[in-house]
């Protein structure tokens, strides 16, 4: 019996050196990546500020055209991008709190309403509380509006309302052909830029406890629909 729970705890210590020595060069590696990216991330900052500032004065010398409008949004999906990655680095722990979504979302058509002029913008929303992780949930809709406002006709329009415990976000664009695969990592459609976008909402609205559903129409628009739990209602 003695030998028996010596042999057990030899076998004990064999495996916790073996952990140490294998998973700590592990999380070293994962350490070293994390800054890695937050390295590019801080070094895309100076190209897409001058980017940024050059289209600008474009718009002044030429007005908005579609060449403009397409780089525009091709300068909009990188910082999306770039702002999912840093979430994602620097927010290991949701903090739950209670937060009023209407100026949230008003804030996001202001910014998004002076980039996408051509778009009009409809809100229907009154003091509705939930108890969620600001930040987060920030991600979810900067997402979701921002691909209303991508992939939108050219004078389209964008309506956020909510009602029934459901946040409803729609738009009048293309539409999406393959809605079962549209949460999958990485995937796009040729109409649709969407990469890692949604991947990123559909995981984020999983951790918030907070239910989405899409139906779409090709060529007749998009509905993002956001359901919220009771312990999500404040």
């Amino acid at each position: 019996m003695k030998k028996t729970l010596l042999l057990l705890f030899v076998l004990l210590l064999i495996s916790l050196a073996f952990a140490y020595y294998t998973l700590g060069p592990l999380k070293k590696a994962l350490q070293l990546n994390d800054e890695f990216i937050k390295d590019i991330l801080h070094d895309i900052n100076t190209p897409l500020s001058a980017l940024r500032i050059n289209l600008k004065i474009l718009k002044k010398q030429f007005g908005e055209n579609d060449s403009i409008q397409r780089s525009q949004i091709s300068i909009d999906t990188i910082l999306d991008m770039q702002s999912n990655f840093r979430y994602f680095l620097t927010h290991s722990k949701l903090e739950i709190e209670s937060i009023d979504i209407s100026p949230l979302i008003q804030q996001k058509v202001v910014y998004y309403g002076t980039i996408y002029k051509n778009l009009s913008f409809h809100i229907d929303i009154k003091d509705v509380k939930i108890t969620t992780n600001q930040e987060a949930f920030s991600r979810i809709i900067d997402n979701i509006i921002s691909n209303a406002c991508k992939y939108n006709t050219p004078h389209g329009k964008v309506n956020i309302t909510y009602q029934n415990a459901q946040l409803i976000i729609s738009d009048t664009g293309v539409g999406i052909h393959n809605i079962d695969k549209i949460f999958d990592r990485y995937y796009k459609e040729s109409q649709r830029g969407i990469g890692i976008g949604l991947d990123i909402v559909k995981k984020l609205c999983d951790n918030l406890n907070i239910q989405i559903k899409i139906e779409s129409k090709v060529n007749e628009g998009t509905h993002f629909i956001l359901i919220f739990g009771l312990s999500e209602l404040a």
